[in-house]
């Protein structure tokens, strides 16, 4: 029997140009990685590859291919990528069709569930596949994008963070208002680089991970999140 991991579900080049980006992004993505932190993250990514490391996930702007700068409504920001087989898609906390729902997701279904009344038929239907939300106008971007298997958090400090960080700048300082979600201390520790003078509304709590989401100082469950959202986006004729 062949156990090897299917090329798809892994990373097999630290070449950005391997990795497709929305035109509205490429120039910032082009900075970074012409410069010297960008240069710093591919060699050690192709170091990884060269020692055998699985890295996931295969793509790891997919963020930014599947959601253009000028279509960016809602920024739901993470720590880093799934690490398990199979799981991470290249988009915050979602996972590839046919994959069972991981522990933060199902509370993030469960939070939706209870602030938004939204039932959601059992796995795998509709699964935990995120796309149509990227496709939507949500940005599912985590600190950091990519991560080593079994290892969390194995790439923070890499790099990426200066390549998000320019990411949210460049959301916050766009001529409309935006809704961020930052879920977990990762994710807030962005709050620095969003104005606020541009009307964004900027909510916070702890990750939805099993570990912090029922604890405090704000719990996840019962964060009232998606329910925000939705009026702010209503108000502005979204």
């Amino acid at each position: 029997m062949n156990l090897s991991v299917q090329p798809s579900t892994q990373l097999q080049s630290a070449n950005p140009a391997d990795w497709p980006v929305a035109p509205g992004w490429q120039p910032l993505v082009d900075a970074f990685f012409d410069g010297a932190r960008g240069q710093a993250l591919l060699a050690f990514l192709q170091t990884r590859l060269q020692a055998g490391t699985a890295i996931f996930p295969p793509q790891p702007l997919r963020a930014l291919e599947l959601t253009p700068p000028e279509d960016v409504r809602v920024v739901i920001l993470g720590q880093d990528p799934y690490h398990g087989r199979g799981q991470a898609e290249g988009l915050a906390f979602s996972v590839a069709p046919g994959v069972r729902l991981p522990p933060s997701l199902q509370n993030i279904f469960k939070e939706m569930q209870r602030d938004l009344g939204v039932a959601f038929p059992p796995f795998p239907n509709p699964g935990g596949s995120l796309t149509k939300w990227a496709k939507n106008g949500v940005l599912l971007l985590n600190t950091g994008l990519t991560v080593e298997e079994g290892q969390a958090a194995s790439h923070a400090g890499k790099g990426w963070e200066e390549l998000t960080d320019a990411v949210i700048r460049h959301v916050a300082e766009g001529p409309r208002p935006v809704v961020f979600m930052l879920w977990g201390s990762h994710a807030q520790s962005k709050r620095a680089w969003i104005p606020s003078d541009r009307g964004h509304l900027v909510l916070t709590s702890n990750h939805p991970s099993p570990l912090s989401a029922l604890r405090p100082p704000v719990p996840f469950i019962g964060n009232g999140h998606f329910s925000q959202a939705r009026d702010f986006r209503q108000q502005h004729g979204y």
